[in-house]
């Protein structure tokens, strides 16, 4: 049975992944997994037949054992992985520390990586995987450190998980898009004791937008997907421009 399976799957661009796959992609079934298990039953509802909803939390080492009870006893041919749960914390070191900082890693890199580790051996020729980073994995961003840190390492194990699966056939895409409006990001990234240490999030795009351009680059076996003008803009100048200038730049940007 062919498959798709797409993590932090109840809103945001999880859920428009969800949406843009099976308007687009042939398959049998969508695995959805998140920890809401009301709106995963709302998907499943609204797409009826091809959604199993698989309530999960994914910072949790027992959420791992149960998908992979799952995995064994169904043997979907999964073609098309999304790793898009994540969250972020605007703040500075003294700000966003502890328990926060501990659950980012782990939901941000290491259930990102077991996720990917678990699905490859159910992975043929021509599947795809999208590694959802973030243009801010291309520079360090101080008062979101701890967050683009973690998106740098999504974006580096991208790139060299791509050549070791080179001769699987199977396509890696690091998607690292710009500020997303209509999602659920912004306001819990801003849900802090400093909040407002980032006040604009000009040129914002969509979840729509961005999930439908990551599919495509997918599609294409892209390394990296930038789907929108700042977050390309941004790559480029990661190349050129020193980091240190580059993080004297964003303490002035985000407090405009």
């Amino acid at each position: 049975m062919q498959t798709a399976v797409v993590t932090g799957a109840s809103s945001g661009l999880g859920r428009e992944f969800v949406n843009q796959i099976y308007k687009k992609e042939k398959l049998d079934s969508i695995w959805v997994i998140a920890r809401r298990e009301n709106r995963l039953q709302e998907i499943a509802e609204k797409y009826r037949g091809i959604i199993r909803p698989i309530p999960l939390d994914l910072t949790k080492e027992e959420s791992f054992s149960s998908l992979k009870a799952a995995l064994e006893e169904e043997k979907p041919d999964i073609r098309i992985l999304v790793n898009d749960a994540g969250f972020g914390k605007i703040g500075n070191y003294n700000q966003i520390y502890g328990q926060v900082n501990d659950d980012m890693i782990d939901l941000n890199c290491k259930a990102l990586v077991k996720m990917t580790l678990l699905c490859l051996p159910y992975m043929q020729k021509g599947a795809r995987i999208l590694e959802i980073s973030s243009s801010s994995a291309f520079q360090p961003l101080p008062a979101m450190n701890m967050y683009a840190s973690t998106k740098a390492f999504v974006l580096s194990y991208s790139r060299g998980l791509r050549w070791e699966l080179f001769e699987r056939g199977i396509h890696v895409t690091a998607v690292c898009p710009y500020w997303i409006k209509d999602t659920e990001f912004i306001p819990i990234s801003k849900d802090t004791a400093n909040g407002n240490a980032v006040k604009h999030f000009l040129l914002a795009s969509t979840a729509a937008t961005v999930a439908k351009r990551a599919l495509w680059f997918s599609k294409y076996n892209f390394p990296v997907a930038t789907t929108g003008v700042v977050s390309f803009i941004q790559r480029l100048s990661a190349k050129i421009i020193p980091r240190e200038l580059l993080s004297a730049l964003w303490q002035v940007i985000r407090q405009l």
